[in-house]
């Protein structure tokens, strides 16, 4: 029995570090907290649950029960069309939420789908809404979280709406390295986890204009592409690429 008791510490014990001392607190848990605040917010997390790559972290149509914090790893979102086609409506990494569209009619109503092995910190949205009554700023952070994706869903409407496909490209590249940037990681250089084929049906783009397109910055010297190793030599020319929407 007293085995059993020290393993129940020590798996509450690495729960609590996976928030206190993560190293992606600050990007996904509100900065600032008190002592206090920050032991209460450490109860969020129920469990740590990893997922293969290829597999589901929910389904469209699955009751949503929880938020995400991805520790590692990259996901995409889809959903299947009448015709069976699956759509990407969004690419998340570590230290992104996710889960978010599950709040409104409590089921997901997208597939969320490991891109290569990820971990993930499952945050009951009940223990969410019961700890944000004590610690305002929780709250504050999940309407920002919130606010952060329909302003992002409002891009990729404009994406969509109105931009040639090398526009969609440049400012797809440029947000990417702009969120992997801020996570520690190079501002020049990435390696791509999704496929051409994933990234086109996100940005509304033939497989054979994605490839064109790369090939097009690369020719341009805007871009280096190994395979899916892109180093970004010029990020002023897709700036220039992006902008030059404006004046159509």
């Amino acid at each position: 029995m007293t085995g059993v008791a020290e393993n129940r510490s020590m798996i509450k014990e690495s729960i609590k570090v996976a928030c206190s001392n993560c190293n992606l607190r600050e990007l996904c848990l509100p900065v600032g907290l008190s002592a206090k605040e920050l032991i209460r917010v450490d109860e969020l997390v129920a469990t740590r649950r990893t997922v293969k790559r290829g597999t589901s972290l929910f389904h469209n149509g699955e009751k949503f029960t929880s938020l995400y914090a991805i520790r590692s790893g990259f996901f995409k979102t889809s959903v299947t069309t009448e015709d069976g086609r699956d759509q990407v409506t969004g690419f998340q990494m570590a230290g992104e939420i996710i889960g978010l569209d599950g709040i409104v009619n409590d089921l997901h109503t997208c597939d969320a789908t490991a891109l290569e092995d990820a971990e993930v910190c499952v945050m009951p949205f009940d223990r969410i809404e019961e700890i944000s009554r004590e610690v305002t700023a929780l709250q504050h952070h999940v309407h920002k979280v919130m606010s952060r994706e329909i302003v992002r869903e409002h891009g990729v409407m404009l994406l969509l709406g109105s931009m040639r496909a090398e526009e969609r490209l440049a400012a797809f590249l440029l947000n990417l390295v702009q969120r992997l940037q801020a996570r520690g990681f190079s501002k020049t250089e990435l390696i791509l986890r999704m496929t051409r084929e994933e990234i086109g049906s996100y940005l509304g783009m033939k497989l054979e204009t994605v490839s064109r397109t790369f090939s097009k910055f690369s020719d341009d010297g805007i871009v280096e592409v190994k395979q899916r190793q892109i180093n970004i030599r010029d990020a002023e020319a897709l700036k220039r690429i992006v902008n030059s929407q404006i004046s159509h």
